[in-house]
């Protein structure tokens, strides 16, 4: 590489930018509507949102999901308490969509150390098979045969049913 650069080829900047001078004495009208409307709309506006801003840090809200109070279950429902039914049934899908969410966390669980353990998943993964068949079980005992259009009625109709059964077997069991 030549030590001498070719000084018309590459041209240096100008060291120092000349600051442009004003040509007239008449002043410019955008610097008087930038200052009429900061000082008649923007200002206020921002003050008032300042203030606005400064009370609700004042008072924070932390919101991170909703809560339902418990309603009544359907049994404890009055006859003919309509109201009750509808609340009773809102709470009933709201526990079966959490029951199912605990179903197919514990799945998940359940298929994550199945693919960490590889070959010995029978023996390490044991807690989370009895876990999953634990969960598994009481939710089809709850839930099961309901179908999609399965209703707290139904399945409060489905315990009872369970409780008799179970209440005859264990007096068929005392009998001699």
């Amino acid at each position: 590489m030549p030590e001498d650069h070719d000084w018309e080829a590459y041209k240096v900047p100008p060291t120092r930018t000349p600051v442009s001078e004003r040509t007239t004495s008449v002043p410019n009208p955008v610097d008087y509507f930038q200052s009429a409307f900061n000082y008649v709309l923007d200002t206020p506006v921002t003050f008032i949102r300042d203030w606005i801003e400064r009370w609700q840090n004042r008072n924070k809200f932390y919101y991170y999901h909703q809560k339902f109070r418990r309603v009544p279950d359907l049994s404890q429902c009055l006859e003919g308490d309509y109201l009750c039914y509808y609340e009773a049934e809102a709470q009933w899908r709201r526990d079966r969509m959490v029951d199912q969410e605990i179903v197919e966390i514990v799945r998940e669980r359940m298929a994550a150390c199945k693919q960490r353990e590889g070959p010995n998943q029978f023996q390490n993964c044991a807690k989370e098979m009895e876990l999953l068949a634990q969960v598994t079980k009481a939710y089809q005992d709850r839930y099961g045969d309901l179908g999609f259009h399965g209703n707290a009625r139904t399945c409060l109709m489905k315990q009872k049913h369970r409780m008799m059964e179970e209440r005859k077997a264990a007096q068929e069991n005392q009998c001699p």
